[in-house]
């Protein structure tokens, strides 16, 4: 497939990465085996809820029984003098276990076999110069697919950046993430409580100055194609992001063979 560069009368051979079959299924499950990565292992104290002394007395009429005393029959606590405490222990009582406390052993991190995990890479490459599918992601553009010459990697200020991006008809895009709106729950409180939303994606060839250039656009991303993932082209696990090639980046894709 051929296509031509934006602000020049040439066109670019675009590599067979391209050209993969669209797999929402392997790209949902690619996306949750990266994001599992950053799972935290959740568990309990061995012994939390079980270190007191307790006993149940169930036999009618024994010393410390609780039948016909209009109390509860469950294990209660050893205290001085031969006596019986408060209930202890059992799920249901205060300062009692829990009946299935998070086990620190369970398997929290998905796999995916590396053919599988290419091949949905692929996917959510080719879904990114699919006009109906970036449409349907919520993106405002004027022009699919977009790649852009080697001047794109040059810029040294933000302000160059989004002038050069308005020319490419994606401001509207990156105006979506100017309203951040607030998380629920306690995470309001901490760091990053607000939730941006994604805009635009930028591959580049290698390191240049936009990378930093653009890292204080909200809701953007500028990566170097070698470093691409799944959480980079389909945000969510849902294909068709915005995204803006470089003529280095598609160069390097086909010379280094990547994501095949």
């Amino acid at each position: 497939m051929k296509f031509k560069i934006i602000g020049e009368e040439r066109e670019i051979e675009l590599p067979k990465q391209f050209e993969e079959a669209y797999r929402p299924d392997l790209i949902k499950r690619a996306f949750e085996a990266f994001a599992s990565q950053n799972y935290q292992p959740k568990g309990s104290y061995k012994y939390a809820g079980l270190q007191n002394v307790v006993e149940y007395y169930g036999r009618r009429n024994a010393w410390r029984a609780t039948i016909n005393t209009g109390r509860s029959r469950l294990p209660r606590e050893k205290i001085a003098k031969g006596r019986s405490g408060r209930v202890l222990r059992v799920p249901n009582a205060v300062k009692g276990r829990r009946a299935h406390p998070p086990k620190a052993e369970k398997k929290i991190k998905l796999k995916i076999n590396k053919k599988e995990q290419f091949k949905a890479l692929r996917s959510a490459i080719t879904a990114t110069i699919k006009e109906e599918m970036v449409k349907k992601r919520g993106h405002y553009f004027q022009q699919i697919p977009l790649i852009a010459p080697q001047k794109i990697e040059n810029f040294q200020k933000t302000k160059e950046l989004k002038k050069y991006l308005s020319t490419l008809g994606v401001l509207e895009d990156l105006k979506k993430s100017e309203k951040r709106k607030k998380r629920s729950g306690v995470s309001l409180l901490r760091r990053g409580g607000y939730k941006t939303r994604k805009t635009i994606l930028i591959v580049v060839g290698g390191d240049c100055p936009t990378i930093k250039a653009g890292a204080s656009i909200p809701g953007a991303t500028i990566k170097k194609v070698e470093l691409l993932n799944i959480n980079d082209l389909a945000p969510g696990g849902i294909a068709g992001r915005l995204t803006v090639w470089s003529e280095n980046a598609v160069k390097k894709m086909k010379e280094l063979k990547l994501f095949e």
